[in-house]
């Protein structure tokens, strides 16, 4: 089991620390339903170091990114960031990442925990033939999520940056909390805005500890994983394992809108027909009509008791005090408003196909 840099400050918080991505990682401090309100209403901060990081250099970086992601790379320039996939040739996704322009002919990929190895090796795989420089540096940065509505007022103290003028999906190479060459970027995973900082181990520790100081008039906490994901469902963001995998296309998820087919990348021929053809399952939010916890696995139904899919996430949302969910469903039942039925147990519960995000920003 790996520890981060941090680990054991979140010991002495008294966090609840379970195992994660071969991680030993903390699941929650004070509780799931509080920590999700933090971050709503004033702002947290998330250990996410056990995140990957691979930089991509050289001549032929962007060569090797262009064929390996579906997003059009080409229109990245340095200090901005892109979501994309990295397609496998069955149709399927290796995983989904976040890639920064950091320099001409260097970039920053951040990929899944839970990922980094095979990750590491499906890239290398066409490395071969096109040569870029690649290093895996996982092993040396630290990655802190800050998020929430208060993360620009609490945050600008600790940073010469002008916090509010990083765009979404920008970032700024800084200082940030007494650190030089901080990564500062407009990202999360929560939907209540904030920053991603990237730094190296050896600091990490100091830029936490900055972090909570700068933020306590501001009302902030740690927050847990377990907060992570109940944030990222409220918003419909896909979770790799759950709603996106190797068998699962970007099409059918949604995802098409960083697919993008002017470019040649790993089986985008396939995707093309797929996308022509259309698909015959497509990934929905929905929100239970009646009461009830979705949870992944259960089956989805129609009024005729036929099974249509499966959920693939679900959870009591915090911010709306109801059950959400996301699931695959067969084409013809993916319509927003489309009465659906969760198998939970021997009952069958009410739901109703939903677009996400479930939780709208007031």
């Amino acid at each position: 089991m790996k520890n981060t840099a941090l680990t054991d400050i979140h010991i002495e918080l008294g966090a609840k620390m379970v195992p994660f991505a071969g991680y030993n990682m903390p699941v929650q401090y004070e509780g799931v339903n509080i920590e999700h309100e933090t971050v709503r209403s004033q702002l947290g901060v998330f250990d996410v170091s056990h995140m990957g990081e691979f930089l991509i250099g050289g001549p032929n970086a962007l060569a090797l990114i262009q064929k390996v992601s579906s997003n059009d790379a080409t229109k990245l320039t340095v200090g901005k960031a892109q979501y994309s996939c990295l397609p496998n040739e069955d149709g399927g996704i290796v995983d989904d990442l976040i890639i920064y322009k950091m320099k001409e002919e260097q970039y920053l990929l951040v990929v899944n925990a839970s990922n980094i190895e095979k990750d590491w090796n499906w890239i290398s795989k066409y490395n071969e033939a096109i040569g870029a420089d690649m290093r895996n540096v996982s092993d040396d940065y630290s990655l802190l999520a800050i998020q929430g509505p208060k993360a620009v007022e609490a945050m600008q103290s600790i940073t010469p940056v002008d916090l509010s003028a990083i765009k979404f999906y920008n970032f700024e190479v800084a200082e940030f909390a007494g650190v030089d060459n901080v990564i500062i970027s407009a990202t999360g995973y929560t939907g209540s805005g904030g920053f991603e900082i990237y730094c190296k181990n050896d600091v990490a520790e100091k830029v936490w500890n900055n972090v909570l100081e700068a933020g306590k008039e501001f009302g902030i906490k740690p927050i847990g994983l377990a907060a992570r994901d109940t944030l990222r469902l409220e918003m419909g963001y896909c979770l790799y394992g759950n709603d996106i995998d190797d068998t699962t296309s970007p099409l059918e998820a949604g995802l098409g809108w960083i697919t993008k087919f002017s470019k040649d990348f790993v089986n985008s021929e396939a995707l093309q027909r797929q996308k022509e053809a259309g698909v015959s399952k497509k990934l929905v939010g929905f929100e239970m009509v009646e009461r009830g916890i979705p949870r992944h696995g259960y089956e989805i139904l129609n009024d005729k008791d036929e099974v249509i899919g499966k959920v693939t996430s679900g959870t009591m949302a915090p911010s709306l005090n109801k059950g959400i969910g996301m699931g695959y469903v067969s084409t013809e039942n993916t319509a927003e408003g489309t009465p659906i039925y969760l198998q939970i147990r021997k009952k069958k519960v009410a739901a109703k196909v939903t677009k996400p995000p479930f939780y709208k920003n007031k």
